[in-house]
């Protein structure tokens, strides 16, 4: 059975509906998930996963939450090499430009994306909850 952690920050509630769903995929796939908020996790907890699910939504000019996100990502990145990771958030303006230079720096860290990034435009829809499952599954 893999170990799956699922780490988000959500403000709204967006997000945190899409790690909810991420973790049922991954549950689904007889994955052992650990859901963490981006206060409960940091760069020691990393080894613990095979996998672990990042999942923050677009702030501001289309960057990563900077309280509390941002800092543990940029702690956990020196451990991401060869680590199974994905990617999922929620946004309400802008293209998606947050994810793309998320997954360019997770690429640059070694990491190996196991699914395409999820987003969604605000409240995850059906389709957008589908996906998070999938990438989920993925990750087990």
């Amino acid at each position: 059975m893999s170990k799956i952690a699922v780490v988000f920050w959500s403000g709204t509630g967006n997000t945190e509906a899409m790690a909810a769903s991420v973790a049922e995929g991954a549950r689904n796939e007889g994955a052992e998930v650990s859901l963490f908020t981006a206060g409960e996790f940091g760069p020691d907890r990393v080894e613990e996963f095979e996998a672990i699910a990042f999942g923050c939504p677009a702030m501001g000019a289309e960057t990563l939450e900077e309280d509390e996100f941002e800092p543990m990502f940029t702690a956990c990145e020196s451990k991401l090499r060869g680590k199974k990771i994905g990617l999922f958030g929620s946004y309400g303006w802008g293209d998606g430009e947050w994810m793309r230079t998320w997954e360019e720096t997770c690429r640059s860290d070694g990491a190996v994306l196991t699914h395409e990034s999820v987003i969604c435009n605000e409240t995850p829809d059906e389709d957008g909850l589908r996906q998070c499952e999938a990438l989920g599954a993925a990750l087990a």
